[in-house]
């Protein structure tokens, strides 16, 4: 069968709003998809809801469609999009409406079964990854624009691509292949050089969103539409391919993909091949991502100015402790930014951050920031603060569990109206770590010199509720070959001391020369609760890369 090009207009919520036209007129495509969620996305939906029952979808796609829904029907191409998000039924109703103000006759389906808040009391949202087959039977059904809600982030790709080959649900190899495209696919332009280690390498001033020529077997190149922004190569398409994943097996509703079994390939300017790829029977349970409101937070960021840096910061401390007696969750950090003999006043200056958090807002809030601004006159010399403490504003929670398969009703809504459930799977298979593979021979001894790790290593990290995961790959088979008997679970403790007293797993992928970290726990209760300077460790793997290590010099 033909090939089957898939193209990408959203990795989050809020990412550029002229993609899908950019991709619809870019150049040819079948199926355009958008990726409008994440952990903290479905937060924000459901506070969303609690104002308004009609909400809880991504209203972003609306507009953007708007502009775009008569370029898509003139060029037949499908779109498919998670920006159901809490209310699939609803958005899908708002596009018929759109359709109709705009006089554009479009076949509109939608995806559900996924929302089992009703049982977990207490949750805003409890939402189970679904796979892609729902959106598979609406697009052989002959939907125009198919709108899920919580689905994994490859099934807007793995749906399409089962649809349009007539795979079935144990073609798992073919499967795994599209899974692995749709994670290169989902952050759109982090696959086109967006965040990514060795940016200087092409021009991303404004990278072009990716796009993947899907084949029969599970085979695709990843690629972008030409005289767009940005670059596609091996690089790119590794960093991708570690974000926010886990061990060698990456488990889904639909398949479980072995990433340990991927081969990259150049296959052109800005042509990557992905090939290989092997997949499994998937677990038998689901993963449902649960938010809750955890409380209420504030945070006030001092500035301390020249001498006695440490001294005024211990001022401060004491200062508040009475206010903070009272407060559940204190904590402080100090950021050593200053320089001695600074020649700015800002590069003279440290920053003490300050953040709270309790179930009652009023401990938070106006006692808080009360007891800080009235330190304006009667604290250290030079007090000030980056922006006054606000009255505390509400913060969430992210669980990550999982619940047996049978307990989830997958359920296609096509665009006649007809309910057709989705058959599960009948095969499945305990999750388990693969064994460690054979590390390649270890470079012979030879002259070092101290220098930052980046120079020899990329790296891509983000967040999986309360972990993190850091991606760590070489770029020749001789900086793998050190990196992969130096870089070791102990060495990136000792070179990430947040790391120092938390579980770190090492996870080798020789086909990618790569490395996987996951640092359990370093999120604490994930992004919504902000625990952390970085939240969603997304400059985790920077920080690392600037770390010194003994480096040979035959590589630098």
């Amino acid at each position: 069968m033909s090939v089957l090009r898939v193209g990408n207009a959203s990795g989050f919520y809020g990412d550029r709003f002229d993609a899908m036209r950019e991709m619809l007129t870019g150049g040819p495509l079948d199926v355009l998809t958008g990726d409008y969620l994440a952990e903290l996305t479905m937060l924000i939906l459901g506070r969303d809801r609690l104002k308004d029952p009609g909400a809880g979808y991504a209203r972003t796609f609306l507009r953007q469609l708007e502009e775009c829904l008569g370029l898509a029907r003139e060029r037949g191409v499908r779109i498919v999009t998670n920006a159901g998000g809490l209310n699939p039924a609803g958005l899908a109703d708002a596009v018929r409406v759109l359709a109709d103000r705009l006089g554009i006759p479009v076949r509109v389906a939608h995806v559900e079964g996924d929302d089992l808040t009703a049982a977990h009391p207490g949750a805003l949202a409890a939402h189970a990854y679904l796979g892609g087959f729902g959106i598979a039977e609406c697009l052989r059904a002959g939907a125009d624009v198919v709108v899920t809600g919580r689905v994994t982030d490859a099934a807007l790709v793995t749906g399409p691509a089962a649809a349009h080959f007539g795979w079935g649900p144990t073609e798992y190899d073919r499967l795994a292949g599209a899974v692995v495209a749709g994670h290169v696919l989902e952050c759109g332009a982090q696959a086109t050089g967006g965040n990514y280690s060795f940016f200087q390498d092409g021009d991303v001033r404004r990278p072009g969103f990716p796009l993947a020529e899907l084949h029969a077997d599970g085979t695709s190149v990843v690629t972008k539409h030409d005289g767009t922004g940005g670059f596609v190569d091996v690089g790119t398409v590794t960093a991708q391919l570690l974000y926010e994943t886990h061990g060698a097996r990456y488990a889904g509703p639909d398949v479980t993909a072995r990433l340990d079994t991927v081969r990259l390939s150049q296959d052109g300017p800005d042509r990557v091949r992905v090939e290989g790829v092997r997949g499994e029977a998937p677990p038998p349970t689901l993963k449902v991502g649960l938010n809750r409101l955890g409380g209420f937070r504030n945070e006030v960021a001092f500035v301390l100015t020249g001498l006695d840096v440490e001294a005024k910061a211990a001022l401060v401390r004491a200062q508040l402790e009475p206010v903070l007696g009272r407060v559940a969750d204190v904590r402080w950090d100090l950021a050593r930014t200053d320089r001695p003999d600074a020649a700015t006043e800002e590069t003279a200056s440290a920053l003490l951050r300050l953040v709270v958090r309790d179930a009652d807002q009023q401990v938070v809030g106006r006692a808080l920031s009360g007891a800080a601004v009235e330190l304006a006159l009667a604290g250290y010399p030079g007090f000030h603060v980056l922006a006054p403490p606000g009255k505390g504003a509400p913060y969430g929670v992210f669980d990550a569990l999982h619940v047996p398969r049978n307990t989830v009703a997958h359920v296609a809504v096509r665009h006649d109206g007809r309910r057709v459930p989705v058959p599960d799977v009948q095969d499945t298979a305990v999750l388990r770590a693969v064994p460690e593979p054979p590390l390649p021979r270890p470079l012979p001894p030879g002259p070092v010199r101290r220098a930052p790790l980046g120079l020899v290593a990329g790296a891509r990290s983000g967040d999986k509720g309360g972990d993190a995961n850091v991606g760590v790959w070489a770029r020749t088979d001789d900086a793998w070959r050190w990196l992969a008997h130096e870089l070791t679970a102990d060495r990136f403790r000792e070179l990430i001391p947040e790391a120092r007293d938390l579980p770190v797993v090492r996870h080798p992928l020789p086909n990618l020369r790569a490395l996987n970290f996951v640092v359990e726990g370093i999120l604490g209760e994930g992004v919504a609760a902000q625990a952390r300077f970085d939240p969603q460790a997304k400059a985790l793997g920077e920080w690392l890369r600037a770390r010194h290590l003994d480096i040979p010099e035959a590589l630098l």
